[in-house]
């Protein structure tokens, strides 16, 4: 690569540490590490891959929901999907929330574009991994919750316990901090169940 291509990478690179960004800018970066927005401020995802038993949870949990929606209008996406948050306008220099959750439930098919995903989905899952705890507990918390994320999912695959937020009149309710032996029943998605002994069992 000579100086002036280099040059010209840098410049679509964001300031991390300062910038205020929209998904407009976000279209235009040219970088080897996956990026999220969360209110304007970029936040790297890590750039090893995931561990086996986060893809392995992932795969698994695709699996139960896409034999479970299959024929339905919802539809189970795992990332990279883009999840855009508008808030005033749609428009792409107008929404400042991009967020790519390790799988997601949409029930309305007029929130689906080429793109992704325009707007809250009715359930999000993010699996915890090393070093990602602070975002997923803490930003895209507040993302999920002010964007009207009906049900927001946490899976931490070395303890194997799950904890859910239920949005009740705009403010996250979370559950009891469920195991192996309890039965999940999602109020987001109707009639889906999962049964954590044999999810877990399956995640080794």
């Amino acid at each position: 690569m000579d100086t002036s291509e280099k040059d010209k990478n840098k410049a679509t690179e964001p300031d991390i540490e300062y910038g205020h960004y929209s998904y407009a800018d976000y279209l235009t970066w040219q970088m080897e590490e996956m990026v999220e927005l969360i209110k304007g401020k970029v936040f790297k995802k890590a750039a090893a891959a995931p561990r086996r038993i986060h893809q392995k949870v992932v795969v698994e949990l695709v699996s139960v929901f896409h034999d479970f929606l299959k024929g339905g209008i919802c539809e189970v996406y795992s990332a990279p999907f883009d999840v855009r948050f508008p808030q005033h306008s749609k428009a792409d220099k107008d929404v400042y929330s991009v967020v790519q959750p390790d799988l997601c439930v949409i029930c309305d098919p007029n929130k689906l574009d080429d793109r992704g995903c325009i707007g809250a989905p009715d359930l999000v899952v993010e699996i915890l991994s090393p070093g990602n705890n602070r975002l997923e507990l803490q930003n895209k918390y507040e993302v999920y919750e002010e964007g009207g994320v009906k049900e927001y999912w946490i899976i931490h695959p070395d303890e194997q316990t799950l904890l859910v937020y239920t949005l009740v009149k705009g403010k996250y309710v979370p559950s009891q901090l469920m195991t192996s032996g309890d039965m999940v029943r999602s109020k987001a998605v109707d009639g889906f169940e999962l049964d954590l002994e044999d999810f877990f069992s399956e995640i080794k």
